[in-house]
């Protein structure tokens, strides 16, 4: 990827929009979170990975419980 470099502008209240040439280098898209550090040279931002988080009810942990109580009982009878 060819390096790339613009101005930007942070208003008010602390927002940066970057540029729809730069989103698009990087593959950004409304959402998309950001991790900034700074460094030696200055500012760095960079995709964050983030991963989908499923919070279990106690309905949904019993669907497992129920789901693992058969499974045992059917390997439990092939072990006859």
């Amino acid at each position: 990827m060819q390096d790339m470099q613009a101005t930007l502008t942070i208003n008010s209240r602390g927002v940066v929009t970057l540029p729809a040439k730069l989103r698009q280098a990087m593959g950004l898209k409304a959402d998309d979170q950001l991790i900034a550090e700074t460094t030696a040279d200055g500012l760095l931002l960079r995709p964050a990975v983030t991963l989908p988080l499923e919070i279990y009810t106690p309905r949904r942990v019993r669907e497992f419980e129920e789901s693992e109580a058969e499974l045992a009982a059917v390997l439990q009878k092939r072990k006859r």
